[in-house]
């Protein structure tokens, strides 16, 4: 059992374990859940005993599911906790009700170990993995990494989906994000033209599920893998969604996502405009994974 590592990745937004085989590189079982944990925290800077009782009741349920020891789970956690005020008391909790320690990663961390994902990723599937861009679009944050020769140019932004949408000016904040990712571009002075696009979390992933027809209850990551995505099909999947009654559109996007979708969209669209891109490649593998690599790495070296 000592080349099995189980990781969880606690989001603002999602929450995702994974138990991983070292050895034979894969995947042995994953557990996917909505959590809601930057819920009401742009307005009161705290994250809420609500949010709080999700989390705990998520973890007892991928314990269950995923048959891990939680003493043992290499636990990470973003945005949300980044920069939340209580997030030491939160934490004291999890891990006293669940035996679950996380740890608070910064911007370039999460962004570092996404990377490692998605090379892995690329190379399983075949694909260029020596000159490519990936976007990271969480709950709380969204990641920017420009990777060439052999070398990652990452930024953090603090813009996600569920900050975004309970701002009180998305337009102006969204004016922000723009800024700070044509200054990011600039900055970098990389020629990006053809470099391949890459994208992950949820709203990249659920668009792509919608364009195979799969539902949240029929998501297949499998099919959503290396699924390309234009912004003329975003358009046309936001106009959908926008069109459906709300228990129709968590039908298809998933419970805790209804009123998230559209600002992450808006998000996703700001980026192929601002890298210039037609095409983004999709897909599901993201920052639990890279976790798991990275210590299948430092086992290797021990």
């Amino acid at each position: 059992m000592q080349n099995i590592v189980t990781t969880i990745d606690l989001g603002s937004n999602s929450f995702r374990v994974l138990k991983f085989d070292c050895k034979n590189n894969k995947s042995l079982c994953e557990f996917d859940i909505t959590v809601g944990t930057a819920d009401g925290l742009s307005k009161t800077g705290e994250i809420s005993q609500e949010a709080l009782n999700r989390v705990i009741v998520a973890i007892k349920q991928s314990i269950e599911i995923v048959n891990y020891d939680p003493t043992k789970a290499i636990a990470v956690t973003t945005q949300a906790l980044r920069s939340a005020n209580n997030a030491t008391k939160i934490l004291e909790t999890i891990q006293k009700e669940t035996g679950v320690s996380f740890e608070i990663i910064d911007g370039k961390k999460e962004g570092e170990l996404t990377l490692l994902s998605m090379q892995n990723a690329l190379k399983r599937e075949k694909l260029n993995d020596d000159d490519f861009v990936l976007l990271d679009i969480g709950g709380g944050s969204t990641e920017l990494i420009i990777y060439q020769d052999q070398k990652s140019h990452i930024k953090s932004f603090p813009f996600g989906i569920v900050t975004l949408t309970q701002t009180t000016n998305q337009q102006n904040d969204l004016k922000l994000l723009e800024k700070e990712v044509e200054s990011f571009l600039k900055n970098c002075n990389m020629d990006v033209s053809d470099a391949i696009f890459v994208s992950t979390a949820g709203t990249p992933t659920i668009i792509a599920a919608l364009k195979h027809g799969l539902n949240n209850s029929q998501y297949d990551k499998n099919i959503v893998n290396g699924t390309t995505l234009t912004v003329t099909e975003i358009t046309q999947i936001q106009n959908k969604l926008n069109s459906m009654e709300k228990d129709e559109l968590i039908r298809q996007v998933g419970t805790g996502r209804e009123d998230f979708i559209n600002t992450g969209m808006l998000i996703y669209a700001l980026f192929f405009k601002m890298l210039q891109k037609d095409i983004s490649i999709v897909f599901d593998d993201g920052l639990r994974e890279g976790v798991a690599l990275n210590a299948c790495r430092v086992r290797c070296v021990k």
